[in-house]
C-alpha cells in the first residue's frame, strides 16, 4: 500500500514538474558590445523582466548589435532585441548588401527609444577636423555589417568618400578601437551609440580627442531615417563646442513566434520602469511612452499594440 501512496506522489510531483517548466519562459535580451549602451541598458532591461514577469528566465547576450540581433531574431534566438532604424528598414526590406540575404518577416516592433549620435572621433594629433581630413587616414568603422559599420558606408558615401579613399579601414568593436587609438595604430573611429558612450568617454581622459562635424547637408543627403543633431560641449573631456552630427532612431523589436502576453508584459514593464533603465545609463531617460511609436518601421507585435490602445498612444 506504501509503495502504491508512494508512486502515487511521485507521479503528481512529476507531473507538477512537468506543468512548471513548461510554464516557464525563456527571454534572451540581444544588447551590443559592453562598451556600448545597449548593454548596459539591456542588463537593465533583463533585470526587469526578470524581477516583475513571472515564470520568466532572462539572460543577457552580448552581440555585434544591430544587424546580428535581427538575424538571430529571425531566428528565434532571442526575445527582444536593440536595433538603429536603418538597419530596421533594411533587415524589413531584405537588403542583402546591408547583411539581410531575404526579408526578415518575423520581427515585429516593441517600441522606439532614444536616437544614435553618429560620434567620429579622432586623436588631436591626427590632424582630423573635417571628414574631408579622413582621407588617407586610418579608421575604424565598427564590426563588419554591424549597424554602426551601415552608418559608417552612408556617412562616407554622402561626403564624396569611400573606403577606397582611406588609409587602412578596421572593423573593430568600439572598446578595442579605442584601444588602438590610445597605442596610435589608429586615427579615428565612427562610433554610432548614445551621448556620453563609455568607450569615447574613457578614450578622452586618455588622449586629446577632436570630434568631427557631420554637417546638416550631408545629413541631409542620407536622408531618412537620419536626422540632424548636435552632441552638447561637455558630452566628453575636452570638448568645448556643440559638434553637429547626424541622428537615428533605436528601436526594441521582438518576433511573432513571441507569444502576446509575454510581448504584452515586456512592452508594460519597460515603460513602468523607466527610472531604472534612467539609472544604468543617461541615453535611458529619453525613452518616452508618448514617443514610443515614432518612426517604427514594422509592424507592432499584438501584444505591444494592445499594451498601446489600453494607455491611449493607439486609438
Amino acid at each position: 500500500m506504501l509503495t502504491r501512496r508512494t508512486l502515487i506522489l511521485a507521479s503528481v510531483v512529476a507531473l507538477t514538474a512537468a506543468g512548471e517548466a513548461r510554464a516557464q519562459q525563456f527571454v534572451n535580451v540581444l544588447t551590443g558590445g559592453t562598451a556600448g549602451v545597449y548593454y548596459p541598458l539591456g542588463v537593465a532591461l533583463s533585470k526587469i523582466y526578470g524581477d516583475k514577469i513571472p515564470n520568466v528566465q532572462v539572460s543577457v547576450q552580448s552581440t555585434k548589435a544591430s544587424v546580428e540581433n535581427l538575424n538571430l531574431l529571425q531566428a528565434g534566438k532571442g526575445e527582444i532585441a536593440f536595433t538603429l532604424g536603418d538597419s530596421l528598414i533594411a533587415a524589413w526590406k531584405g537588403d542583402a548588401e546591408a547583411g539581410f540575404k531575404a526579408p526578415l518577416d518575423k520581427l515585429r516592433g516593441i517600441a522606439a527609444i532614444y536616437p544614435n549620435y553618429v560620434q567620429i572621433v579622432a586623436s588631436k594629433e591626427s590632424g582630423i577636423r573635417t571628414l574631408a581630413d579622413l582621407k588617407g587616414k586610418r579608421l575604424s568603422v565598427g564590426a563588419p555589417r554591424s549597424g554602426t559599420e551601415l552608418n559608417a558606408r552612408a556617412i562616407l558615401a554622402a561626403a564624396g568618400l569611400s573606403y577606397a579613399d582611406l588609409g587602412k579601414v578596421e572593423y573593430l568593436p568600439f572598446a578595442e578601437s579605442v584601444e588602438l587609438m590610445k597605442n596610435r595604430q589608429l586615427d579615428a573611429s565612427l562610433q554610432s551609440a548614445g551621448l556620453g558612450v563609455a568607450s569615447i568617454r574613457d578614450l578622452a581622459t586618455s588622449i586629446a580627442i577632436q570630434l568631427v562635424a557631420v554637417p546638416p547637408e550631408i545629413v541631409a543627403k542620407i536622408g531618412d531615417p537620419f536626422r540632424p543633431g548636435v552632441i552638447p560641449a561637455g558630452t566628453y573631456t575636452g570638448q568645448e563646442t556643440d559638434v553637429p552630427t547626424a541622428t537615428i532612431p533605436n528601436f526594441l523589436v521582438t518576433h511573432s513566434g513571441v507569444s502576446e502576453e509575454l510581448a504584452y508584459a515586456m512592452t508594460k514593464e519597460l515603460f513602468a520602469n523607466l527610472d531604472q533603465l534612467a539609472a544604468a545609463h543617461a541615453e535611458g531617460r529619453k525613452i518616452r511612452l508618448e514617443s514610443a511609436l515614432e518612426g517604427m518601421p514594422v509592424p507592432l507585435h499584438p501584444g505591444a499594440e494592445r499594451f498601446y490602445r489600453e494607455r491611449g498612444v493607439i486609438r
